[in-house]
């Protein structure tokens, strides 16, 4: 089990420590700015992997190993594995709604996903998402919301 930290520091920047089973570390910082914007991508990558099954998405990669600077595909691994691709346009895409406040039919959603999705399974990362959006809102600065990733 991948152990998530998300810290919202008082200095309105952000901190994500991920903490594998074997009890290694890989952490990364965010400035002020990118804060908000990673926090809520970071946790629509939780939703997407854990309500649709993705083994090898972000968190997933993480759990095996990788260094978040080596999932951008230029770090010592090399690429990413396709599946790790996949996930992340399915999270650009759920990126895109939350931006444009719109829900995209799952029909709309397919025509740009790398696979196609159900309106159920599109729910399930909707309502996974929501929930872990109101937590991270109600933690107050200088403290972190901590998730479990099961691999």
């Amino acid at each position: 089990m991948l152990r998530i930290q998300i810290t919202k520091r008082t200095d309105g920047g952000g901190v994500l420590r991920c903490t594998r089973p074997d009890g290694s570390i890989t952490w990364q910082k965010q400035t002020q700015r990118q804060a908000t914007h990673f926090a809520l991508h970071d946790l629509t990558h939780f939703a997407v992997e854990s309500a649709l099954g993705f083994k090898r998405g972000f968190y997933g990669l993480i759990a095996e190993g990788w260094d978040i600077d080596d999932t951008t595909g230029k770090g010592a691994r090399g690429r990413l594995p396709e599946e790790a691709g996949e996930v992340e346009r399915v999270v650009g895409l759920f990126d895109m709604e939350r931006a444009g406040g719109v829900i995209y039919t799952a029909e709309e959603f397919n025509e740009h996903s790398p696979r196609p999705f159900t309106n159920d399974d599109l729910t399930r990362v909707r309502k996974l998402r929501g929930e872990l959006f109101s937590k991270w809102f109600a933690v107050e600065p200088g403290r972190a919301l901590e998730l479990e990733f099961r691999h």
